[in-house]
Order: structure tokens, then sequence, then C-alpha cells
């Protein structure tokens, strides 16, 4: 802990703490103020929040003074990055940094002891108040039982319960119907069990299905899932809506009293519901559950007057429709199937129960109105998904075990027990059902679909069970789609729906998407026949299992540190086979449907991708990226490396990446979907100084290179000079086998002004590849590299700009003074949104050529990247010389020897010409202008003695003596030689790629060896690339 020097306090601050103020520069004044001094007269009231709290409670507990604060909630609420600093705790910095006593500011807000640990009382949508204003009513909060298991059980049960599983039980049997229950509940209690995982997982906010889906596996498949699923939820009350007006519609028919005819009832009796359930749900969440429990209570009553009615011996109109009380012989009948119709199979009978068992995520859907949502969820879905079940069970054998498969409805159909001539199981009951067998019988369980109405003791409240969970279904999904819809609308994934995001009132709620959903409903109400988009709404829920399983399994198959759900009851391959079994059902029940599903939910992840939102959420989907790159990176290191299989792989000396934006394209255009490209900045200074810059700008270069598409990392070093840090780079720069084997950088046009020692480095960086045996290519552009000068005002208030910035070809290498040390290093916000700079390599080349002068045999690597870039779309329609010397009297057998070598290679290099003049002599004038490029750097020291020349030399390295001018001359006229060739040949030319050459270490001063290069390129309005590889083959023409 850092430990707080004792300082003797005032006497009018004798109950507050000491404190101090915390310097992380060493030249801070001592009277300034630092980040966490507090404005005059500010007292210890712990209702000002500072980063430095809990002084009291930290004394009381350590037994000394510190800047540490014990754990609390609020130093983890709201934490998104790795990097976030916690509410109200010290920094790193605070408590490494040197410490300055600061007597204006010695006290700080005590903590609570009492909440220091605990959770706030707060509910899960933390609202800071604003002071002076009245706080806010508290929303309205639900438990697992109102919130989710009532909720879950009213949006299962539904008209299925009452007018299909007595069929079902009859078509099937009962063991086969048991069977159909239980392989339902099975998908269902695995996305239960999926559901209560991911929901415990952290903290859960309003958006239900959506949020769950998309935290866990990121807006693309969350988006695509958010949207259909609120649209179906919103169908699914037009569908529930229907169902109920169809039943009231028959009644009205039963005693003759339609409004105006069959279609159009249904439409007037859907719209006026749905206009009272958009009321209730309107006048709030507590309105709603109080309705829910409503259709609640009537479900129940509903289900125990069936029971009721099992048991009370049945009447003679009861026995003639099939019912005979609980008999073991039709128990017996019944357990066997009996497949009748176009729907008599075991598939067909499944597709039509398994929408029964869905709606377990309707209490997840309100996941912003519960009071714990981590807890509610799980409990109330298990739940909910266990009663319910049984409730089936118990149907299914209760009814199977009371009335047979065919009744007549006739009382005339009486007969004595054992006449002659009478078939089937009825006759042992005294009733002869054997003439209505054909075609049909109008009642049984096979036929009758109101059979729990006729077997119950009301029959009218079964009716009234009919409405319940109907109403009761219609409404949590008008609720539900809302809820959904508003989240999706907040994070702004899809275009012009952000309106249906605001909230009202002390709940949030999404009136603007009441409204929406009403409208849906209405409109799918008026067409009065849903029996072509039901089955798309079943396979868009289906949808939803299928990610949720997903979900849970991606998230715990990539091992991250972050899922760490609270509920353990859950499998990871159990959830594999809940989305597999959930797709296979889709194609079940309706296989264009599912198609249908399958074709939205692409189209809408495809959107997402493409417009890639700026969000994150920490998803399964980002954890299994790094998976699969740590997995391969390792893998990588145990192939062997063989030449077929070499990559360029770049280290870039680019500073600041948008400094050098020609240079950032030349390589990128080469390494993209090919090889690594690493952009190296080295910031010069001290590291204090330096290190709060490298850790607010790296973020916004890789943003910046994302926006122009360079696909290429960036890192920064701090270094006291520019060769150490370059030396840091190639050493450590990469990773396993992703190291880099070449060193890009920008040619030093300011060599002849800027200082000796800038210039000794530079070739010093040269000398330092060559040592660590990286290739190295070195970019000229007739205007230059570096744009800083245009655009430094705005993006890096910083630094003021140097002398001639666009000189610099290196990372970091001119000087710059620094206005304030405690100012920004850059806007992020400004670098990564600021204007694309366009450059050559950014255009369409046409028709030119590039000239390759393979002067040297370096391994091949003067070939292999004007290859790599003729493949490239922008210059694929270039045509590509090679350029090699030779002998006049030989021209005929070096030029075929050549081609032959090429084409092994299988470059596509068919242009060959061959220098036979690049000995002769140049011109004087341009010998001439390389002798007064070098005067300035001469010691001319013909007439000296040795010390004399031996201490000018230990002080000036880089000048040159008379007799390394001698020495060199053979090789210095062959520059100015080769200038005039390229000048006669590639004056017109798109790019210009020479052999570099070398300068040997110790032998050859820096200013000589930059004289070397000026003179090659020099008056060259091509971009000029000297390429030279590590003298190790990067072709080959083997097979193997």
């Amino acid at each position: 802990m850092a430990e707080l020097p004792v300082l003797e306090l005032p006497a009018t601050l004798s109950h507050c703490s000491g404190r101090f103020t915390i310097s992380t520069l060493l030249g801070a004044e001592e009277g300034s103020r630092g980040p966490y001094a507090a404005a005059e007269g500010a007292s210890c009231d712990s209702a000002h929040p500072t980063h430095l709290s809990g002084s009291t409670l930290c004394t009381r507990t350590f037994g000394y003074n510190t800047v540490d604060v014990v754990p609390a909630y609020e130093h983890y609420a709201n934490s998104k990055g790795v990097g976030d600093a916690g509410k109200g705790r010290p920094s790193l910095a605070d408590l490494h940094s040197i410490l300055k006593p600061d007597p204006g500011r010695l006290c700080a807000p005590v903590s609570d002891p009492q909440r220091s640990n605990g959770l706030p009382e707060a509910g899960p949508e933390e609202v800071a108040g604003e002071p002076g204003r009245a706080p806010a009513p508290e929303p309205v909060r639900f438990g697992w039982v109102k919130g989710v298991m009532i909720r879950c059980m009213l949006n299962i049960w539904g008209v299925i319960l009452y007018l299909r599983l007595p069929w079902i039980t009859a078509q099937a049997g009962i063991a086969l119907t048991w069977l159909i229950i239980l392989m339902s509940v099975t998908v269902t209690t695995i996305t239960g069990l999926s559901i209560s995982a991911i929901s415990t997982n952290g903290k859960v906010k309003s958006g239900g299905t959506y949020f769950l889906i998309s935290r866990s596996l990121g807006p693309e498949l969350g988006g695509s899932i958010g949207l259909i699923f609120a649209f179906a939820n919103a169908v699914a009350v037009a569908m529930h809506t229907v169902g109920f007006a169809e039943t009231v519609r028959d009644l009205l028919q039963e005693h003759n009293s339609l409004i105006v005819d069959p279609t159009n009832d249904i439409r007037i009796i859907g719209v006026v519901t749905v206009t009272v359930l958009l009321g209730i749900s309107l006048a709030g969440m507590e309105w709603e559950a109080k309705a829910q429990i409503l259709f609640f209570l009537v479900i129940l009553v509903s289900f125990i007057n069936y029971l009721v009615g099992t048991v009370i011996p049945a009447t003679a109109e009861k026995q003639a429709k099939g019912f005979f009380s609980y008999r073991a012989d039709i128990f017996a009948q019944n357990f066997v199937p009996s497949w009748r119709g176009p729907e008599g199979s075991f598939f067909g009978l499944f597709s039509i129960f398994f929408p029964s068992a869905t709606g377990i995520l309707a209490g997840a859907n309100i996941s912003g109105d519960l009071k714990d949502p981590a807890v509610a969820i799980p409990k109330g879905t298990l739940m909910a998904i266990f009663w319910t079940t049984v409730s089936y069970l118990v149907l299914s054998a209760t009814i199977g075990a009371c009335v047979v498969r065919d009744a007549s409805g006739s009382l005339n159909d009486s007969v004595a027990v054992g006449s002659p001539g009478c078939e089937g199981l009825a006759c042992s009951f005294g009733w002869n059902f054997t003439a209505c067998a054909q075609p049909h019988c109008r009642y049984g369980l096979s036929n009758y679909y109101q059979s729990m109405s006729m077997v119950s003791g009301f029959g009218p409240l079964i009716t009234a069970g009919i409405f319940g969970a109907t109403l009761s279904s219609a409404l949590a999904c008008l609720v539900s789609a809302p809820k959904v819809f508003q989240c999706l609308c907040r994070d702004q994934l899809y275009p012009l729906i952000g309106f249906f995001g605001k909230g009202y009132g002390r709940n949030n709620e999404p009136i603007r998407g009441y409204m929406l959903t009403y409208i849906i409903a209405v409109g799918f109400i008026l067409i009065a026949e849903l029996n072509a988009i039901a089955p798309i709404i079943s396979n868009f829920f289906l949808c939803s299992y299928a990610l949720i399983n997903f979900s849970c399994f991606h998230a715990s198959i990539t091992n991250s540190p972050g899922w760490r759900p609270s509920f353990r009851y859950y499998s990871k391959w159990a959830a594999l086979f809940g989305a597999t079994v959930s797709v296979v059902i889709m194609f079940l029940l309706t296989w264009w449907a599912a198609l249908i599903a399958f074709g939205i939910v692409i189209f809408l992840l495809g959107y997402v991708l493409y417009k890639k939102p700026d969000v994150n959420w920490g998803s399964s989907m980002q954890a299994s990226s790094y998976n699969m790159a740590l997995n391969y990176s390792v893998g990588l290191s145990e192939v062997d490396e063989h030449i077929k299989n070499y990559r360029p792989q770049c280290l870039v000396l680019t500073g600041p990446p948008n400094f050098r934006p020609a240079l950032v394209d030349f390589v990128g255009t080469f390494t993209k979907n090919l090889s690594l490209m690493l952009c190296g900045n080295v910031l010069i200074g001290p590291r204090k100084q330096k290190m709060p810059e490298s850790q607010l700008t790296a973020d916004s270069h890789t943003k910046w290179l994302m926006k122009r598409k360079i696909k290429a990392f960036y890192t920064d070093v701090v270094a006291e000079d520019l060769r150490s840090g370059v030396q840091m780079l190639i050493q450590a720069a990469g990773l396993g086998k992703m190291r880099p084997n070449i060193l890009a950088l920008g040619y030093k046009r300011n060599w002849r002004t800027a200082s000796p020692q800038s210039l000794e480095d530079y070739v010093g960086i040269l000398h330092d590849a060559f040592d660590f045996k990286y290739g190295v290519c070195l970019l000229r552009m007739k205007e230059g590299l570096n744009v800083s000068r245009v655009m430094q005002a705005h993006v890096n208030p910083m630094f003021e700009t140097a002398e001639h910035p666009e000189e610099n070809g290196t990372a970091g290498g001119a000087p710059c003074r620094h206005r304030d040390p405690l100012a920004p290093a850059a806007d992020p916000a400004t670098l990564a949104s600021e204007q694309q700079a366009s450059t050559v390599f950014q255009s369409e080349q046409g028709k030119k050529t590039i000239d390759i002068y393979w002067l040297f045999d370096d391994g091949g690597l003067t070939l292999l990247i004007p290859y790599l870039l003729g493949r490239k779309k922008r210059w694929q329609k270039c045509k590509i010389r090679v350029f090699v010397g030779g002998q006049i009297n030989r021209m005929d057998e070096e030029r075929k020897a050549i081609v032959s070598l090429l084409s092994k290679f299988r470059l596509g290099f068919h242009e060959v010409h061959i220098l036979p003049d690049i000995n002769q002599k140049p011109r004087p004038e341009h010998i001439k202008r390389f002798d007064d490029l070098i005067a300035p750097f001469r010691l001319n020291d013909s007439f000296k003695d040795e010390a004399t020349v031996n201490e000018m030399r230990q002080g000036c390295p880089w000048k040159i003596s008379d007799e390394e001018v001698d020495k060199n001359r053979a090789k210095s006229l062959r520059q100015v030689r080769l200038n005039e060739i390229l000048l006669d040949y590639s004056r017109d030319a798109a790019l210009v790629a020479i052999t570099l050459p070398i300068g040997r270490k110790g032998r050859c001063p820096s200013s000589l060896y930059m004289a070397w290069l000026e003179t090659l390129s020099q008056d060259l309005r091509p971009p000029v690339i000297l390429t030279r590889g590590n003298q190790e083959n990067v072709l080959t023409f083997y097979c193997q």
C-alpha cells in the first residue's frame, strides 16, 4: 500500500484525515493543485464525490493513513473497457508517483463504512439525480413470482391446452403424448438453463432477449434477432387476439347474434380487444401486472373446474359424448396411438403441440422492470416450465382415462351391456357408437375439440380459461415487443428507428413503441387470416431459442475469464444440443418458413457487419477471436519455415501513421491479406512525459488505420533517442513466427541540413536492420512523405511544427518543442475522424511501367515486392520491366540467362533489358554535382598529420576523409551513372525499384552513404523504392 507521511493537521480540520495532492510529473510546482484538488472552501462531506474517498475508513482498517481505498461496489459500476478506472478508486499514478502535501486540500470525503462493501439500494438502472431537484419516484419493480413465473406460465398456456391437447392425446395415445410433451419441454428447459446462465453473468438491464443475445454474441446476431423478435411479438399480439375473437365469434354464432358477418366480426372484436389491452399497457406496468394476475386466477379456476369435473359421476348426456369418469380400460385403450387423418403422425402432432411449450421468454423480456433479474429470470422461468409441464402431463393423463375416442352424442345409442353386434370399448359401459364410426363420430377425444369443456364441472369456466389464456398471451406480447424494440433503438444499430427509443415516466415506458406495436397488431388483425404468418412467427421464436443456447455454448467454449455465471446448473454441450434441436424443429414445423426466417436473419446480419457499429459489449465473439488468434499463433510456431511460404512481414517506421500516409499506403498495398504489417512509432523524451501520450493516441492511430482500410497493427515505444527506440522495435516487435523480417522507412530528405547526430542515427538504423538480418525497403517520393505540416495544428496541439517536418523520413526523428507538459497528446476523436490524405498508391496507375533495377542479387526481395504490388487491382495494368547490368559483348547470353531464371520463378516478368553501359564514366557536370554534394562533409585531411585526423574523426564520425573518398571513388561514380540511366529509361514510370547499395559498417561514413542514395534517386518523378534483402532466398523454383 502507498503509505502517506504523517502531517500535523490544523485544529479546525482535526476531524478530517490528512490528504495529499498527487503529482504525476516531477517538475510540478509545489503550490499547484493536482488533479484531485478540491475547489476552495470544499468540505469533507460525503455528498461531494471524489477520486480519493474512504480515508477515515482505511485509517481504521489498516492502522495508518493511505491513498488506497477498500473494495466497494461503486468502483466497479459501469466499467466497460479494460482500462476504465473505477469511480472513486485512485489510479496507479496516484499510488506510485511522488506525493506532494497540499495544505489547502487536507481532507477528503469519508465513505460510509456500512455501505463501502455492500451493494447500493438503487435498482438496475441507476440514474444520478441533479442537486436541488426532488428525487424521482421509484419505478415499479417485480419479483420472480409476479414478474417472471406468472408471466411465463400465462404465455406458455394457450388455446392448445384447451382445444388441442385432448385431440393430440387421442391421436398419439397417452404414452406418445407424454413423449411429445417431454421432448418439447427438453428444448425449452435447456433454453431456460441457458437463459439462466447468461442472465446471471453480470448485470442485466432492459431489453430482454435482445439484450441477452446481443451482449453475449455481439451486435451482429443480437441486432438481427432483436428486430425480428420484436416484430414477431407484435404479430403474435394479433394472432392471440384473433384466437380470442374467433372464440367470441363462435359463441355469437351459437346464439345467432353475429354483429355483421363471421369475418368482419373477428376484425371488430379483435380491434376493440387490442385497444383495451393497449390501454392496460399504457396505464403502466403495475396495472398490466394486475391484469395478468387476474388472467392467471381465471385459468387456475378453469383448470380446477376441469379436475373437479373428472371425478363427478357422468350424466347420460356426458356419457353419450364419450365421458365415463376414470376407467382403467379407457386409460389402457388411450395409452397407445390411433393415427387418423393427414396430420396423424408423430412429428405432425409434435409440430402442432410445440408452440404451446414456447413463451418462456416473457419474463426475460421485461428484464428492466425486475427487482433482481439475475435471481428472477432463472428462478421464475424454470418454475414456470416445471408447473406448465405438470399441467400438460396431468391433463393428458386424466382426459385419456375418462373419455373414449369416438362417441355419437345421441342418447338413443344406449344399449344393454353385452348386447350382440356392439363393437368398441363403450359397449361395456352400455353405449353403442359403432354406427357413427363411418365416416366419423361428432364427439369423443378424436373428434370433439371442446372435450375439456364437456368434462368440466361448469363448461363456461373453460371458455373463460380460453379467454384468459389468449388475452394474457396477447398482453404479454404487447408488453414484450416495445420493451425489446426500445433497447434495440437505443443501441442505434439500424437507421430510422431511434425515434422509438424514448421512454416516459418512472418506468421509462416506451409509449412510442406501444403505439407502433398497436398499429402492427391492428394491421394483421384486419387481415383476419394468420395461417400464413403464424409459422413464420413460431420460427422467429425458435431462432431466438437457438441463438440463446448457442450464446451459452459459445461463451463457455471460449474460456473467457469474464464468463462467470452464478447459475451453475447448465452444460455447454446441452446448450449446443438445444441450439441444434431448435434449428431442426424449425424445419420440421415449416421448412419454407424456416428458410424465410434464416434469410431475414442473414440479411440483417449482413447489414450490421457492413455498417460496423461503434459498440463494445465484450461479446463472446470477441473472446472467440482472441482464442482463434492465440491458437493459430501458437500452432504457427510448430510450423517450419520454407522459402515457398515466405511472406514480406514489414515493420514500418511511420511515426504517427497519419503523418506519412504514402508510406502506409505503399506497404499496406502489398501486405494486405498477405502478410504482417506493423506501424512503429518512437516517442522521444522522458518516459514520464511520453507515456500519457502513448496511452492516449494508440487506439486513435489504430482507428485511423482501420478507417483507411489498412490491415496493420500499431505499436510505439518510448526511448531517449530514435535509434535506441528502433532497436527496441526491431528486437521486440511481433509474436512467434509473426515477426517482421523487413524494415520499411522513408528517405531522409533533410540529411544535409539535419543535425549530424540525426544523420548518424538514420544510417545506424539501416546498419542495425542488417545486423538483425532484416531486409530493408526505403521509399523516396519527390514531394516527400511527411504531411504533418498540413495537419499539425488541429491533430496534435502538444507539438510545435518542426522547421521542415516533411524532410524527416523516420519515426519521431525531428526534434519537437513541448508547449505544455500537461497538455493532451492528441484528441483521439479528431485523430480518428480526420480527413484522409490521398496518395499516389490509392489511385489507378493505368498502363504505365514498374521498372525493376535488379543490380545485385539480394535473394530476390527486389523482385518480390514489385511483383506483389503488380497483383493489386490499381497496379495490374502496369507492365513490369527488369533491368540488369551486363557486358556489351555478351548481351544476348546474359539476357537469355535472366529470362530463363525469371521464368523459373514464375513471376510473369517477360521484358528484360541488359544495361551494357552501366560502367561508362558519368558526364562531368554530374560528377561535379556529386563532389559539391559531399564537399561540406569532407575532412580535407590530405595535408594533416595522422593524430590530428584521428582527433577530427572521433569528434565527427560522419565526416569523409580524403582516403575514403579515393577508396570509394568507383562506387560513387557508379551511383552517378545509375542516376543517368534511371533518368533515361524510367522518367515516366509508375514506380522504380532499385537494389539498395550497402555501405560497409565502419568503413563508409554516414554522409557519404547518404550522398550515394541522394545521387542515385535524385530528380526522379515516380516513387522510388530502394530494396535490399538479407541475402537469403525469398524466391525458389523448386516445388519442395
